[in-house]
C-alpha cells in the first residue's frame, strides 16, 4: 500500500481522493525537522501545504515519488534536489486564479474608494461630514497594469475589463498576438510603471524578481498609483515601500505577502492608513481550498496510478 503524507490542513475532499484509491494516508502535525525527516522516510509522495522540505529532510525520503504543492508557488522546496533525483514536483495549477483575483479587486476597490474611512465615519455619526473624506476613485477607464500573465493575471485581466479599465501586462514570455487578441495591451516594465493607475504582481520571486521593484522603480510611478502584491513578498522592497508610503509617492498599497511571514509585530506598514494587509490568504477562499486541496491529492494520485488522467501541466519537474 502506497503511503501518503500529508503536511498542514488540507479540506476533506482532497483527503476522499487519496482515501478512495486506497492508499495509506496520515497527515503531519509536528513540523519541526526532526520529526519530518523521521515520519517521510518511507512515503511516496508529499502533500504540502505548509513547512519547509530541504535537502537534509529530502535526502531522507528514500521511496519518494512526487511532491504536490497546495499552491503554486514552491519556494519552500529544494527543487535542485527533486531535480537531481529525478522526483516530481506538482503544483495547482487552476484552483486558485479566481480566488486571487477576485482579492486583488477587493483591494483595489477598498484602496481606491477609501472605504474604511467612510466605515469609520459613518460608525461615528459624523454622516454629514463625508465632505471631509479624502477624494476617492473610480477603475473605469484608468490603466492597470498586470505584471505576469499566467492564469492569475489572465483572471484578473479579466475582471478588470468589467470595469471598462486600459489592461496593459508586462510578461515577456507571452507573445503579443495573445495578449492583444484579448483586447489587452503588452507594454514593457519601465513603460507600464510610469502609466499605470493599478499595478498588481503576479510572478514568482526569484533571482531576477527580488526587490523588482525598489525605490528607483516606486519613484516612477503616478502619485494616484495603487501597488497590489498577492504573489511574493521580496519582489516589493518593503523598506522602499514603507518609505513611498509614508511620503505619499503613491496613494497605496495592498498586500498580502511579506518579506517576513509572519511580518515582525513592530513592522512600520501596521502604523500606516494609506496600506491594506491581509495574512497571505488570497487563495484561501472556502471553495478554493476544496479546490486546491482536491487538486493536490489528484496530482498525487494519478502521477502515481493513473498517469493519462494527470494534469501534466501541473507537473513543474
Amino acid at each position: 500500500m502506497k503511503k501518503i503524507a500529508i503536511i498542514g490542513p488540507h479540506h476533506k475532499d482532497g483527503w476522499d481522493v487519496l482515501q478512495k484509491m486506497n492508499f495509506n494516508v496520515f497527515e503531519i502535525k509536528d513540523l519541526s525537522k526532526n520529526n519530518l525527516i523521521k515520519e517521510l522516510n518511507d512515503v511516496e509522495g508529499i502533500a504540502l501545504r505548509t513547512a519547509k522540505l530541504d535537502e537534509e529532510i529530502l535526502s531522507k525520503c528514500s521511496k519518494l515519488k512526487i511532491v504536490a504543492r497546495h499552491g503554486v508557488g514552491y519556494d519552500s522546496v529544494d527543487v535542485d534536489y527533486l531535480n537531481q533525483k529525478k522526483i516530481a514536483l506538482a503544483i495547482t495549477g487552476t484552483s486558485n486564479a479566481v480566488s486571487v483575483a477576485e482579492h486583488v479587486m477587493t483591494m483595489f476597490l477598498h484602496l481606491a474608494k477609501n472605504i474604511d474611512k467612510s466605515d469609520i465615519l459613518t460608525k461615528k455619526g459624523d454622516f454629514d461630514k463625508k465632505a471631509d473624506l479624502p477624494d476617492f476613485f473610480e477603475l473605469y477607464k484608468k490603466n492597470i497594469l498586470i505584471l505576469g500573465f499566467g492564469r492569475i493575471g489572465q483572471a484578473l485581466a479579466k475582471r478588470c475589463l468589467g470595469f471598462e479599465a486600459n489592461i496593459y501586462v508586462c510578461d515577456p514570455f507571452v507573445n503579443k498576438q495573445i495578449i492583444e487578441s484579448n483586447k489587452y495591451n503588452k507594454i514593457d516594465f519601465t513603460d507600464g510603471l510610469v502609466l499605470a493607475d493599478f499595478i498588481s504582481i503576479h510572478i514568482p520571486l526569484d533571482k531576477e524578481t527580488k526587490n523588482l521593484i525598489a525605490k528607483e522603480e516606486l519613484k516612477q510611478m503616478k502619485e494616484n498609483c495603487i501597488l497590489v502584491n498577492t504573489a511574493r513578498g521580496g519582489i516589493i522592497n518593503e523598506k522602499d515601500l514603507i518609505w513611498a508610503l509614508q511620503n505619499k509617492k503613491i496613494y497605496g498599497a495592498g498586500l498580502d505577502v511579506f518579506e517576513t511571514e509572519p511580518p515582525l509585530k513592530d513592522n512600520p506598514l501596521f502604523q500606516l492608513d494609506n496600506v491594506l494587509l491581509t495574512p497571505h490568504n488570497a487563495a484561501l477562499t472556502l471553495e478554493c481550498r476544496k479546490r486546491m486541496a482536491v487538486e493536490t491529492c489528484e496530482n498525487i494520485a494519478y502521477y502515481l496510478t493513473n498517469s493519462d488522467r494527470l494534469n501534466k501541466n501541473n507537473i513543474i519537474i
